[in-house]
């Protein structure tokens, strides 16, 4: 197979093919590839009323494909579903619990992890570029990262993995959004094919499921959380049925931590160095962090804002921080003070009324998009966040 290689990966391919060809030819080859099934749903309904597309969509996510109404969907919309309808024979949702309590019990510094760690990673990869030609993250940075929150406790939940649950729904309502962001970029002439591949590529999404899941975790450890291997394997593989359902290819799905840890590994050699994309999106994130957790008065939250990228300088490390241009620091014991200070925070918890997972859940629901609303399926309609209808 001759592999189209995007002409921002040619240096990182280079240096990764010496390192485990494979997965690197692997990689790059997805870098071309979005996802079949979720592109040609999107391309071939886009005549369809906004609304309509939405309910056919809403009956398929609830389970109600027998009623008269599901039946008039286009083909393409019912074999979407036909096709999410039974697991692979690798889920086992009964090995999920283990999982589910680690993320409950840590809840608080799984958000640390992904603000100060695994999101700021990512966006120092091409991934960047789709976020910012949307300006999602700029101009409604808080929605999205509730919406983030509210995909990942979701997922969390007991039973959230179920067929049409929250968190089984959240999966594929995310699919959906990347093939409609996918097809409005492709159509877009700020978007450069032969340099950066297909937007929001297979490649980048098994990137982002193995960062997700592995890198959390090691993340999770550098804040000191507490969690058995059991519990590590099984948070490995809700996020892969989750990344699963999100339309991430079997071909570049991890099947286990160390595929997951390689995986990172080879695909960040393969990627460009951090874009004047990657370090504004990595500065939008940091600064946008006391704002979701309910901090407004501007002294608090710049002060706030320092110790966030004082403390995901200790966590990325210094060679990359100062890459996406952070603000010089010392972070010498910084990661001691964090853990030390939680510990005493647990402690004290056990002498409150409310217990420490109920301090967890509250911070959850508190920094994840929830809203008398529910879950809608509306799909943004311009690739521009701020031109689009909301979603």
């Amino acid at each position: 197979m001759t592999i189209v290689i995007p002409t921002s990966y040619k240096e990182g391919y280079d240096r990764a093919l010496k390192v485990n060809p494979e997965i690197a030819k692997n990689y790059i080859a997805h870098t071309t590839i979005g996802d079949p099934l979720a592109d040609d749903l999107i391309r071939d309904t886009i005549s369809l009323k906004p609304k309509q597309f939405q309910r056919y969509i809403r009956l398929g996510m609830i389970g109600e494909t027998d009623r008269e109404e599901f039946k008039s969907a286009p083909k393409i919309i019912k074999d979407f579903f036909e096709a999410n309808e039974t697991p692979p024979d690798w889920v086992d949702i009964n090995g999920y619990g283990p999982g589910i309590r680690m993320f409950h019990n840590n809840t608080r510094l799984v958000l640390a992890s992904m603000v100060g760690g695994t999101l700021v990673e990512g966006f120092a990869t091409n991934i960047a570029k789709s976020f910012f030609l949307t300006g999602r993250l700029v101009d409604k940075g808080i929605r999205r990262l509730k919406q983030n929150n509210r995909h990942m406790l979701d997922i969390f939940m007991p039973n959230g993995m179920d067929k049409h649950s929250d968190g089984w729904v959240l999966s594929i309502r995310i699919r959906l959004i990347h093939a409609k962001i996918r097809y409005l970029l492709s159509q877009s002439p700020e978007w450069n094919q032969e340099e950066l591949g297909i937007p929001l590529s297979s490649a980048n999404l098994g990137f982002a499921i193995a960062s997700f899941s592995a890198r959390t975790l090691h993340f999770l450890e550098k804040l000191g959380a507490s969690m058995t291997e059991e519990e590590k394997t099984s948070f490995m593989q809700i996020w892969r049925y989750s990344g699963y359902l999100m339309g991430v290819p079997e071909s570049i799905l991890y099947t286990d931590t160390v595929e997951a840890v390689e995986l990172n590994r080879i695909a960040r050699t393969c990627e460009p160095p951090p874009s004047l994309e990657s370090i504004i999106l990595a500065s939008s994130l940091i600064n946008s962090a006391p704002l979701f957790a309910g901090i407004t008065q501007r002294k608090e939250r710049k002060e706030l804002a320092n110790y966030i990228s004082k403390l995901s300088r200790a966590m990325i490390g210094n060679e990359l921080a100062d890459r996406l241009n952070y603000e010089p620091a010392n972070t010498f014991g910084v990661l001691w003070k964090f853990k030390a200070a939680n510990r005493i925070q647990n402690f004290l918890g056990l002498f409150s009324s409310d217990s420490h997972n109920t301090k967890n859940m509250m911070t959850a629901f508190e920094v994840s998009m929830y809203d008398d609303e529910g879950i809608t399926f509306t799909l943004p309609d311009h690739y521009i966040s701020e031109r689009s209808t909301d979603w």
